[in-house]
Order: structure tokens, then sequence, then C-alpha cells
């Protein structure tokens, strides 16, 4: 076991572990054929892995029921959020907010009704460092991998800034740079070590909250981020990579061995196609598309 400060990296699930439990290690599952937490410990059912898709927005409600039931057989309260950069949270097709109306986050004081829990919260501030399902309480992150970001993360109050005693955390990171999450908090106040649920069943939840979050963003996301079909050239794609780390047109000409307006041109087509407004957006959009890293 690997220790950092403020996290700790739990060994991986011995290969000779029950195979039944684990659809990661079972495989893809065929249509319709169960999948996910182990039914035979008589405390998770097993449900298929469809029963958690969203294939329109009727099928919504119906999805977060299920990934409510699977939270609830764990003691753990669902708390799904498909981008953490916005205030808004996942809702049905008649515009009924899920936290509320399926997950039971009711009082007054819940996560959704905070508008500032993206910044505040240390579980959503992981989720811009961290990929895959990770635990949480005061004591720390722990995590199958190191990762040394999150050793940086300020756990001060921790339960009232993450406005839970601890949590099982599966970060979706999606196109275009969206970032949704949904985070198992802990039912009972009391109950702050999360780590054998975690090892158990930390990958079959980190299956199931991602396609639900995706599948909620592909069916009930109604702005497109970028235009469809988008392809930049060689050339456009070289001038975005100088570009991107503050280079002027003058000097990427000069390193390029082109002129500064042919430079210009290949900026130029580049927003065009990427639906820029300046520069800095070209940049950016080529960033989300993976043409170029920052």
């Amino acid at each position: 076991m690997i220790s950092l400060k403020g996290t700790t990296t739990l060994p991986a699930r011995s290969a000779s572990a029950p195979r039944g439990g684990d659809p990661l290690a079972r495989g893809s599952a065929r249509q319709g054929e169960p999948t996910g937490l182990d039914a035979r410990r008589g405390k998770v059912p097993a449900i298929p892995l469809d029963s958690v898709r969203i294939g329109c927005a009727q099928d919504v409600r119906r999805a977060a029921e299920a990934l409510n039931a699977l939270a609830l057989a764990l003691d753990l309260r669902a708390a799904p959020a498909h981008n953490i950069a916005d205030k808004r949270t996942p809702i049905d097709a008649d515009g009924n907010i899920l936290a509320r109306d399926v997950f039971g986050w009711t009082q007054r004081d819940a996560w959704w009704r905070n508008c500032r829990i993206a910044l505040d919260s240390p579980l959503t501030a992981a989720c811009r460092y961290e990929s895959e399902p990770f635990w949480v309480n005061a004591g720390g992150f722990r995590t199958r991998q190191p990762n040394h970001y999150l050793a940086a993360i300020d756990l001060a109050n921790f339960e009232a800034r993450a406005m839970t005693p601890a949590a099982i955390v599966v970060p979706v990171h999606l196109p275009f740079g969206q970032i949704g999450a949904v985070s198992f908090n802990s039912l009972d106040p009391a109950r702050t070590d999360l780590q054998d649920t975690f090892v158990e069943h930390g990958d079959a939840l980190g299956l199931y909250a991602r396609t639900f979050i995706s599948s909620y963003v592909h069916v009930m996301g109604s702005v497109q981020a970028l235009p469809p079909g988008t392809r930049l050239s060689k050339r456009e794609v070289e001038c975005l990579r100088w570009a991107a780390i503050g280079k002027t047109d003058i000097e990427i000409g000069m390193i390029m061995n082109r002129s500064r307006a042919t430079v210009r041109f290949h900026i130029y087509n580049a927003s065009t196609k990427l639906d820029a407004v300046n520069r800095s957006q070209c940049v950016f959009k080529a960033a989300q598309l993976g043409y170029i890293s920052l």
C-alpha cells in the first residue's frame, strides 16, 4: 500500500477473488444479462446495466430509480451531477429535479441547492484531477492508483464542505471537457469508513454511474458544443500548438519557415471550422477535441 499526504492507494483486488459480482472482471455483458453488484451477498440486487442506461428523455426517471436502488442497497445515497460547472442538476422528462424527487435529497440545505458546492466541495475538486472512482472522508482520499494532486486538496472542515461524512465518488469525464460525477454518500452520519464497500463494489458503482451520466448527457444535452465533422489540417494544428504556448504569429512563422500572413490564414481557417470567436477560444476548442495539449 502506497501512502501520500492525505491520500491512500488501495491494493488492487486479488485475481483469485470471486468473479461473479464484478462486471469488469467478467467482461462485457450481453444485453439484458444481470451484471454488477453481487446478489449472492443477500444485500445488493443484481440488475442489468441497461437499467441505468438512458435512451430517450422518458427513460431518465426509470434509470434514476434503478441507480437509487443500487445505492440504497449499500446504505448509500447517490448524488448525480451531469456537469460540475453547472448549477443545474439532472432532471426527468417533465423537468422534475432527480436529486429531490428520486434520490431523496429533500432537506432545505441539500447539496443541489448550494450554488457554491462546485467551488467549495473537496469532492468536486478531486473530480478535476482524478478519472477513476475513489473514496474520501476527513482522513483523506483513497484511490487504486497514486494521485499526488489529491494530496494538495484542502480537507479542513470536510463534512460541512463536502456535505457528507464519507463518500465513494465516480468522476465522469465527458467529451468537450465536461465533467460529471456521482457521489455515493454514507446514509449513516456515524459511518465514515467506506473502504470495504469501495474495494468490493467501487468498480461496479463506477460502471453504473458512468453509464447513467454519459447517457443522460447524450440524451438531455440540448446545445452542441462544437460543430459536427470538424477536421483541422496538419498546418492548422501546428500553428495552434505553437499559439497554445504563447508564440506570436511572427514567432510561429519563423519556427515554421512561413510568413506571418500564412500563419494568420491557418489560424483563421481553424477558427472558422471550430466556430471560435477569437484566437483563445480556437485554441481551447482544439484542445477539447484532442488536437493539441494544454
